[in-house]
């Protein structure tokens, strides 16, 4: 898997940016929405500063507009007319799943196909309700990932009432991914950690093998680490990595070095964890979840 973009359709371009180097990033939640606004020149200060949050009310029945209704209340104090914009999306608002390209595939309209029968085949729904993009790729297996059309249309919406200019929509792990996957060391597995939550994204000598997400318990140490993944490649029929590259709310007691200790007495040599943002983390610690997922892939 390499970069995985979202098609959003045409993204608001209103008037001429006026704020070079600072950019907001909104995180949607199904409970909260969180508006950050981030800066490139690290001689400003922090390179995240949180603007609001704000809790969103349980909707059943209109879960999206909660969400619009949300982030009106939330922007509607800022002044952020035409500043640039980038969405991320929690996973839990998303779907990520491995496409097999069919047998001859050489047109991108074969890819887009194979991707919705995917889709429907573990989703039991057709896709048309969902706006999908993928890392497309005719020769090997590739990733696809979907945000609901409905979703979208009440981003685009807000963010037209005011004004913004939207760069980007992606799901928190894509985002993620896009951001830190060039800094993968060969042989080493990706994370995302976040929220008590552990993606984990395999990866073989021909790209990502599975998307695992997996619960993180409190206390989950360097054992806990070792032993999840001895389980995962197991299960995938892979060698367990020596090396887990890991970003977000990544525990201390995983950043070791591989061959140290392991309190669980098990035979097997530690595999190491580094993380990837590690510059990121003492900011990152003092921020809640929903704003940690805003903060996302920012660069």
């Amino acid at each position: 898997m390499r970069n995985m973009t979202l098609a959003i359709g045409q993204s608001l371009n209103i008037g001429q940016a006026l704020h070079i180097g600072q950019s907001l990033r909104i995180g949607i939640a199904p409970h909260a929405v969180s508006l950050l606004r981030v800066s490139r020149w690290r001689a400003t200060g922090s390179p995240v500063t949180v603007l609001a949050e704000h809790t969103i009310a349980a909707s059943s029945a209109h879960p999206f507009d909660a969400i619009a209704n949300a982030l009106r209340t939330l922007l509607s104090e800022q002044g952020v007319e035409r500043w640039p914009v980038a969405f991320v999306l929690a996973d839990v608002l998303a779907r990520l799943w491995r496409v097999t390209p069919p047998q001859g595939a050489t047109r991108l309209d074969d890819l887009q196909a194979a991707a919705g029968l995917r889709f429907q085949s573990l989703y039991g729904e057709p896709p048309a309700a969902w706006q999908i993009g993928a890392d497309w790729n005719a020769v090997q297996p590739f990733f696809a990932a979907a945000v609901p059309r409905a979703l979208l249309a009440s981003l685009m919406l807000v963010a037209e009432e005011f004004r913004l200019a939207v760069v980007g929509v992606e799901p928190h792990f894509v985002s993620t991914w896009n951001r830190w996957h060039g800094g993968l060391k060969a042989g080493a597995w990706y994370a995302l950690v976040h929220d008590g939550l552990m993606t984990l994204a395999p990866v073989a000598a021909d790209g990502v093998r599975a998307l695992r997400v997996l619960p993180v318990p409190p206390g989950a140490d360097q054992a806990w680490l070792t032993q999840t993944l001895q389980r995962e490649a197991l299960l995938l029929d892979l060698p367990p990595p020596a090396l887990l590259q890991a970003c977000g709310a990544v525990p201390t007691a995983w950043l070791r070095a591989a061959g140290a200790a392991n309190s669980a007495g098990t035979t097997a040599a530690p595999v190491g964890c580094e993380a990837l943002d590690h510059a990121r983390q003492a900011v990152a610690a003092g921020l809640s979840p929903v704003a940690q997922l805003a903060w996302g892939g920012a660069r």
